[in-house]
């Protein structure tokens, strides 16, 4: 089992999401992962810095720690071409240690080039096609592809690493699960549904299985869940309010009436080990091996060296 730290781009700056990075490589983790995203979901949240950028600033500051993006949408705001360009490059200067997570993206990231926001059915299409491109220009030499929806002329990406990076397809139901098990290298999920690990391997799907846990740390209990529900509280509006609503000022209007008792019920809050250790387990249960601890509380020092000190033996135990 592999244990991950998500970078919050939404919540810091670039500078410092290089530095929490270089924590975690120091701490034990064994990878980190970063949204790719262009708005963060709250204003109050005040970043959103370019996630290719970064991680290429990460890759040259730390020697074994993984880097995963989850997600990145390959089909509106990026063509599939740029993203198997971006994605090899990032393979090649962190020698091997990317992992490529796509998904089918939010409409508050992709609505800004003015494209529209395809329906779940369109976004499950543009993926797959999307995927067949990355794959075929990893391949090497110029390539053309002529889709329903997305078109590649004369396309080649000179710069390939020895080994394409693993693929890790974000899934959300057995529609994107299967999408995972016959496009992807991996599955990629934010809730611990068991379903979504058996569409995947009914698939066909034998790859890793990555899962983001929602906990948030502070030595005072009360601290971490208010913490949570000023940066957080988007992410109990459930995945169909998430991928639709087009600004953070949306999401402030949806997650008013998001209580502290919602943040309790979600997150593992608070400073006692065994909350957490018991959030991760209902993961490990579900059949998920990559677990990325998407900590939203107060002081992201505290909590790496929390796990360094006190969960990382418990949670590797797990698997």
């Amino acid at each position: 089992m592999k244990i991950g730290y998500k970078l919050a781009s939404e919540g810091f700056g670039p500078n410092e999401l290089v530095r929490q990075a270089v924590r975690a490589e120091e701490a034990g983790f064994d990878f980190v992962e970063m949204s790719d995203h262009f708005h963060p979901w709250l204003d109050g949240q005040g970043h959103s810095s370019f996630t290719w950028t970064v991680f290429g600033v990460i890759a040259a500051k730390t020697e074994r720690i993984g880097l995963a993006t989850g997600v990145t949408c390959p089909t509106v705001r990026y063509h599939p071409a740029i993203i198997a360009q971006a994605a090899a490059t990032l393979a090649i200067v962190s020698d091997g240690r990317f992992t490529l997570g796509v998904g089918a993206g939010e409409r508050l990231n992709e609505h800004v080039v003015g494209q529209g926001f395809p329906s779940v059915r369109g976004r499950h299409e543009r993926l797959r096609e999307a995927l067949e491109i990355i794959r075929l220009l990893w391949r090497g030499g110029y390539r053309s592809y002529e889709g329903k929806y997305l078109q590649l002329e004369d396309a080649r990406v000179f710069d390939l690493p020895d080994e394409p990076p693993v693929i890790a397809v974000a899934a959300s139901g057995p529609v994107s699960a299967g999408i995972a098990a016959e496009y992807g290298d991996g599955l990629f999920a934010t809730e611990p549904k068991p379903d979504l690990v058996e569409a995947y391997r009914s698939g066909g799907g034998d790859g890793p299985r990555y899962a983001e846990v929602p906990v948030a740390w502070a030595p005072d209990e009360q601290q971490a869940v208010r913490a949570a529900w000023e940066t957080s509280r988007w992410a109990v509006t459930g995945w169909k309010v998430m991928a639709e609503l087009p600004n953070p000022v949306n999401f402030e209007a949806a997650s008013r009436t998001v209580t502290e008792g919602d943040i309790r019920q979600q997150f593992a809050v608070g400073p006692d080990p065994d909350t957490h250790v018991a959030a991760v387990r209902t993961y490990v249960d579900a059949g998920f091996d990559h677990l990325v601890l998407q900590n939203a509380g107060p002081d992201p020092d505290g909590f790496i060296d929390f796990y360094r000190d006190t969960l990382a033996e418990r949670l590797r135990a797990l698997g």
